[in-house]
């Protein structure tokens, strides 16, 4: 049975995925038990990298963790990650063939869409939750509200330009119950191998998005 929007939202401890881009695979693990173990309990790793996929492999073994595949932007590559072990799949864009594919394997679809009419299209796609991207340049928590209004059904992901100071405004809103963000997991923390600072950043950000 695939993972829903609200599922993964009362999975994650902190209600914030982080978006990670990696460059060396033997960091996946590491990583993945960091986030936990600051109450953090999922994460988008993006196809922007080589490494991605097979980071993908082995953080979907990290007890606690939920991990998604980010940057998909086409049928095989939801194929690919679902195969890895990815449990949600995250686009850029609003595309009906991956859509079409996540639904297929079984898997929650969270694409991006910036305008009233991509919304409209997702919810024709049987859609519930969609990502807003990139939400910080197109009318960030504003814009959401104003969605709200001819679609109060549909939840939003805000994605691009979140940060810890502006998360709450966003949550704050009954559409969006997760924000997406990359604070606590710079590529440089990453390859610099600081796993207790990225701790240090997911628990506070885990004691300040749930207090």
């Amino acid at each position: 049975m695939a993972l829903t929007a609200t599922e993964l939202a009362a999975s994650a401890g902190a209600p914030v995925v982080p978006v990670i881009v990696i460059d060396d695979a033997e960091h996946a693990v590491a990583l993945g038990e960091a986030l936990v173990a600051g109450g953090i309990r999922t994460a988008e790793v993006t196809f922007r990298t080589s490494a991605g996929l097979e980071s993908i492999r082995r953080m979907a073994q990290v007890d606690g963790l939920v991990v998604g595949a980010g940057t998909v932007i086409d049928p095989e590559g939801v194929q690919r990650a679902v195969d890895a072990g990815a449990r949600f799949i995250v686009s850029p864009g609003l595309d009906e063939e991956v859509v079409n594919r996540c639904r297929d394997l079984d898997v929650l679809a969270l694409p991006g869409v910036a305008t009233a009419s991509e919304v409209q299209h997702a919810m024709r796609l049987g859609l519930q939750a969609v990502k807003l991207f990139p939400a910080g340049v197109i009318g960030g928590a504003k814009l959401i509200s104003a969605l709200g209004g001819p679609f109060p059904d549909m939840q939003f992901m805000p994605s691009g330009g979140v940060s810890l100071a502006s998360a709450p405004e966003y949550l704050a809103l009954a559409s969006v119950s997760l924000v997406s963000g990359s604070w606590m997991v710079s590529r440089e923390l990453i390859a610099s191998q600081r796993f207790g600072e990225i701790e240090r950043i997911s628990r506070q950000t885990t004691e300040a998005l749930t207090a």
